[in-house]
């Protein structure tokens, strides 16, 4: 008797149990869209914020491009200067296509020539030659960096400059080591050919002595351009490098550049 009461006890447990296991789940909260309006509207930039992007994105592709005229409120007044943020990027790769239209003729930027045979360095990290900087060379100011005195008048104290060569490179000079007269024809590091952008070498060929002077060179080099070459093959780079120098200084025609890479 006792075995059958406990026995349909259990039935009786185990039937409430399995109807408490079928109850229906409660209903999923509905979302809080205030919450989310409020939320979204947060994330959202504010007029300020937008504009200071913009101003910023501005500024980094001014930077990349290739100036045509002095940057304002650089410098002393006495020079005519890129913008500082271009010189510094431009310092801190190497860009022959750059040197040769900043240095060509008509362009407002001020040049300068070097007062001695000077290793070459760059302060600002970029690629150097490997070629000194040769007296009475003609580069273009980038860069004039005020002499450090701590506050005191010194007589004579001139500080430095960066500037760019003709072969694309920066190098750092002293005040004392840039002259801003020449009484000679100014002379130039080679022009690194293989180096240049192919719109820039076609566009130099197609000048009747430019095209002859590549054309020689190649046949003398036999596509070497470093390590152990012929005599031959020294003179007909240095003819071909003087040849540009004279296209470019004389106004020849260069192809648009575009921005500085990234």
């Amino acid at each position: 008797m006792d075995f059958q009461f406990s026995a349909l006890a259990l039935t009786a447990l185990s039937f409430c149990c399995a109807c408490g296991g079928n109850a229906a789940a409660p209903a999923p909260k509905a979302p809080d869209t205030e919450s989310s309006s409020q939320a979204a509207v947060e994330k959202e930039p504010s007029p300020e914020d937008v504009a200071a992007e913009a101003k910023k994105k501005a500024d980094e592709e001014a930077a990349r491009r290739v100036p045509t005229q002095c940057a304002e409120g650089v410098g002393d007044g006495k020079l005519c200067l890129p913008p500082p943020a271009f010189a510094k990027r431009l310092c801190q790769g190497f860009h022959p296509d750059v040197a040769l239209t900043l240095l060509g003729k008509g362009t407002p930027f001020s040049r300068g020539y070097v007062a001695g045979d000077i290793e070459a360095w760059n302060a600002s990290g970029g690629m150097s030659s490997n070629d000194k900087l040769a007296f009475d060379e003609e580069v273009l100011i980038l860069m004039h960096r005020s002499a450090d005195t701590g506050g005191m008048m010194v007589s004579g104290a001139s500080g430095g400059y960066d500037v760019l060569r003709w072969d694309g490179t920066c190098a750092s000079l002293s005040g004392g080591e840039l002259r801003m007269k020449v009484q000679v024809k100014p002379k130039f590091p080679p022009v690194p050919w293989k180096s240049l952008d192919e719109k820039t070498r076609t566009a130099l060929e197609a000048d009747e002595k430019v095209g002859k002077a590549v054309g020689d060179r190649r046949r003398e080099c036999k596509g070497a351009t470093m390590g152990s070459v012929s005599q031959k093959c020294e003179k007909a780079d240095k003819v071909m490098s003087q040849v540009i120098v004279e296209y470019v200084r004389g106004g020849g025609a260069l192809p648009e550049l575009g921005l500085l890479p990234p």
